[in-house]
């Protein structure tokens, strides 16, 4: 009559689901890095090349972070990969960016609403308000050169 719950496998399968998130997350960050840079180089004006720049500092802080995660839950260093072509036209690469930081503030969310671990927590929580940061960052140069 009643379910038999198999906490091993259930503890099991979230802490695989976590992995793959954090993976997500490295490749994610990654990308956005090598993005960033050529973003940057694309960028008309000096303070928006300084500011694209700053954003992409961040992205290396959270790819760091993600990576001393990844290891603690694994033991092993993660194999990142560009999971998303960067547009090679100012505007478009703008609009890109501002999407996809807008999608990764509430995938960092969910992972920060879902995990138990007071550290990883806090780690997704402070990195989606920064990629929530960069999303206004990105509309502010979207709109100023569209």
């Amino acid at each position: 009559m009643y379910p038999f719950t198999n906490y091993y496998d259930a503890l099991n399968r979230q802490s695989n689901t976590l992995v793959n998130n954090v993976e997500k997350a490295i490749n994610g960050e990654y990308s956005a890095i090598d993005c960033y840079a050529r973003l940057a180089n694309l960028a008309p004006h000096k303070k928006e090349r300084e500011q694209i720049l700053e954003i992409r500092q961040d992205e290396i802080k959270h790819y760091q972070q993600f990576v001393q995660i990844y290891r603690g839950l694994t033991g092993m260093h993660p194999q990142p990969k560009i999971t998303e072509e960067c547009p090679g036209v100012y505007l478009r690469g703008l609009e890109f960016a501002l999407e996809d930081e807008q999608e990764t503030v509430d995938f960092y969310m969910k992972i920060a609403d879902t995990v138990t671990d007071p550290f990883i927590k806090e780690v997704f929580r402070r990195a989606a308000a920064d990629e929530q940061n960069h999303a206004v960052w990105f509309l502010y140069y979207f709109s100023k050169t569209k």
